[in-house]
């Protein structure tokens, strides 16, 4: 699928001399920066949380209840 962005000169300059350090054609580095930021952003059914509770290794009820229990 083709695209049209809207991208400023100064990240046009940095994504040039990004293509020519890894000597790579621009459309192949772009596609690469998009996977990568989806692939980081990707909220998943599997239970996964972020903030908080994302590296949480505790159960949330077993939390809540010790946490009741102080009171």
């Amino acid at each position: 699928m083709r695209t049209l962005l809207d991208i400023p000169d100064t990240q046009i300059r940095a994504l040039a001399a990004l293509c020519e350090r890894v000597n790579q054609p621009r459309a192949v580095v772009v596609r690469e920066a998009i996977t990568e930021y989806l692939a980081r952003h990707q909220h998943t059914a599997d239970g996964q949380a972020f903030g908080l509770w994302g590296a949480a290794t505790e159960d949330g009820l077993a939390y809540q209840e010790k946490a009741r229990a102080e009171w």
